[in-house]
């Protein structure tokens, strides 16, 4: 599975891709199987320059009934600042984020590997 995500220029807010809009909470995130959708839905994204900036797909697994980036940067992202359990989007608590603080991956994501430069 497969998540498109973004930040959002006029807050810096972690945005998620769902029918067309950014939504905030990656539970609430529109899911890919297959690299068509998700490509039209990349390239439509990247047709929004003045909402968000650089979106990408990140890889995701199933943690604990729900779902959560292979990446353990993207996991951050999702959670929100970790400088304290009650500030950001894990403040709110639940399934969806104790499933992320729970996930286990790669360091890394497919995603974002073609975007960095290797001299």
């Amino acid at each position: 599975m497969k998540a498109l995500t973004a930040n959002r220029l006029s807050d810096g807010e972690v945005v998620f891709w769902k029918d067309g809009a950014w939504v905030e909470r990656l539970a609430e995130a529109g899911l890919f199987d297959e690299d068509g959708p998700a490509a039209s839905a990349e390239a439509a994204a990247r047709g929004q320059p003045t909402l968000v900036i650089d979106p990408y797909l990140i890889d995701l697994v199933d943690s604990s009934g729900f779902w959560a980036p292979v990446s353990y940067r993207e996991r951050i992202r999702a959670l929100g600042p970790t400088n304290h359990e009650l500030h950001g989007k894990q403040a709110e608590g639940g399934g969806a984020v104790e499933a992320l603080r729970q996930a286990h991956g790669a360091a890394r994501s497919s995603g974002r590997v073609n975007l960095i430069r290797r001299k």
